[in-house]
């Protein structure tokens, strides 16, 4: 009579037990030690290293298709936990039974042949079950609260490194900063995933295994509001404050996401036009389109209906110039306002009081109306991804109210410094503009102007309001009554100073437009702020 044979099969839940831990090394020799005392020939080991949780275990799939082909009279476990901790996986091993394949468990005594031997073995495999079940609802609590108290339980993201447990994560000083530059240089809008990450891979910038970041992986880096101090849960959208150092602003990031939505990368261009969509038609508002003859550079609207004529490059140069050579200032006025700078160096005690207890209450308001949200919600006010939407949405304002109440102290020096680089700015524009490469002098339009227009031959330049002011100036010389020029400049002064301390916020306006009115062009934002930073 041939010697029947058997399989074994031995798991743990993770890679590190199995590489660590004992526990495969005694489940085997728990099997071997049954085989000898009951003579049975073990002609297969199955070792596996994955949870039972969830259905799917590549080797165990193995096995039972094995099993069904009839590689083998039976199988030996150690546990019934250790076959199946589901209930899916438990029916299709014991329907081995029914196929007249034996069980055998080394560490039990049951006898699936019997009715009380499966009866008990299914209740094992029932509480098997709701043990992971329960573990699974323990874990989440567990996280859960982490996430509450502004804990990341999981690992750290790149830029961050782990710092225990309890502890929120601390900085990486080497690739913290690699981070923000790719945020600052996606930022600008003029280049793209593919060179964004060859750049930053020249820089040093590598994944948690030391090689370089894919364009998938870059893509959720700077998707991932983490960097901003947020934490945000990919399953369910829920973001929490975190308590780790925050590495890149919410202004960075959130300009960063506008550049993802808009697509806002160059294409290859042919040819360097200045005035590329600089300049837009008076009349129907839409961008004129450059066009090379001949050696000149021409400007036409190509919408129809519409003024069909065309304008040189150099007549546009020429107003631009004339423009920029009664901006610059003469030594009183330079003089004037470099010492203005220098006494004016903090706001006044009354301005900051008021906008800190400004900012101090909406963050009160902010905590009320989660409270209140949360509140609505356990009474069934909405649903739960209303609830999530509703939070988020309050947390990344109050995020904003944080860091302006953080940079508040500072602001002043940075309307100072800013209004510094403006006076360096409007003295050297004229020659700059004047010597400069056309890549220079494209860089200065968009700073200096905020509008550029052209009715019929008509050039009309329109700039942006600090420029304005200085443009429309009151002149003096060095013979004018000083009372009187002190008095003019220290009120433009004022203006100008209080323009850079509190930039205003750009707003669009919803206009009604008829049938054949051509679509009006979206307002572009300035751009002197972000180039005086």
């Amino acid at each position: 009579m041939p010697t029947k044979q058997y399989f074994s099969y031995i798991r743990v839940s993770t890679q590190r037990q199995g590489q660590l831990g004992t526990s495969l090394t005694e489940q085997k020799a728990a099997i071997e030690r049954y085989a000898q005392k009951f003579g049975l020939k073990i002609t297969r080991y199955f070792e596996e290293r994955e949870t039972a949780a969830k259905s799917g275990r590549p080797v165990f799939i193995e096995m039972l298709k094995s099993l069904k082909r009839g590689s083998a009279d039976g199988v030996i476990i150690h546990k019934i936990d250790r076959t199946a901790r589901n209930l899916k996986d438990w029916a299709d091993f014991q329907s081995l039974t029914d196929l007249g394949i034996e069980i055998h468990f080394a560490a039990e005594s049951l006898d699936l042949n019997s009715r009380g031997g499966r009866l008990s073995a299914d209740i094992q495999a029932v509480v098997a079950s709701d043990f992971i079940r329960n573990l699974r609802e323990e874990t989440k609590k567990g996280i859960y609260g982490r996430l509450k108290q502004g804990l990341y339980p999981f690992p750290a993201r790149i830029g961050y490194l782990d710092a225990g447990k309890g502890n929120p994560k601390k900085i990486d000083k080497i690739q913290a900063p690699l981070i923000k530059q790719a945020f600052e240089l996606y930022s600008k809008g003029n280049i793209g995933l593919i060179a964004l990450s060859d750049v930053m891979y020249k820089k040093g910038l590598r994944n948690r295994w030391g090689k370089k970041i894919t364009i998938n992986g870059l893509s959720k880096i700077l998707h991932n509001p983490f960097y901003t101090g947020i934490v945000k849960i990919e399953k369910t959208g829920e973001m929490f404050v975190g308590k780790h150092q925050a590495i890149v602003s919410k202004a960075l990031f959130d300009t960063v996401q506008s550049v993802f939505e808009g697509k806002n990368i160059p294409k290859t261009e042919k040819h360097f036009f200045v005035f590329r969509r600089q300049i837009f038609c008076a009349r129907c508002r839409n961008f004129y389109i450059a066009e090379k003859q001949k050696g000149e550079v021409y400007y036409r609207c190509h919408t129809r209906n519409c003024t069909k004529g065309t304008v040189r490059e150099d007549a546009i140069d020429k107003e631009v110039l004339k423009f920029l050579k009664p901006m610059e200032l003469t030594d009183l006025e330079y003089e004037y306002f470099r010492q203005q700078t220098f006494k004016q160096n903090k706001i006044s005690e009354a301005e900051y009081e008021g906008e800190y207890r400004r900012l101090q209450l909406l963050l009160e308001q902010s905590a009320e109306r989660l409270s209140k949200i949360a509140d609505a919600y356990v009474d069934g006010v909405f649903d739960k991804e209303t609830y999530i939407n509703k939070k988020n949405k309050i947390l990344l304002e109050e995020r904003e109210f944080k860091e302006k109440l953080s940079n508040l102290k500072v602001h002043s020096d940075a309307g100072e410094k800013k209004l510094e680089a403006f006076l360096e700015l409007v003295n050297s524009a004229y020659l700059t503009y004047k010597s400069g490469s056309p890549e220079k002098k494209q860089e200065t339009v968009k700073t200096i102007f905020s509008n550029c227009e052209i009715d019929g031959k008509n050039v009309l330049v329109k700039p942006e309001y600090p420029f304005q002011l200085i443009a429309t100036r009151q002149p003096f010389t060095s013979g004018s009554p000083q009372r009187e020029a002190a008095r003019t400049l220290g009120k433009l002064y004022q203006q100008l100073f209080k323009y850079f301390l509190y930039p205003p916020r750009l707003k669009t306006r919803k206009v009604k437009r008829k049938n054949f009115t051509p679509k009006r062009r979206k307002k572009r934002k300035g751009n002197l702020h972000i180039l005086l930073q």
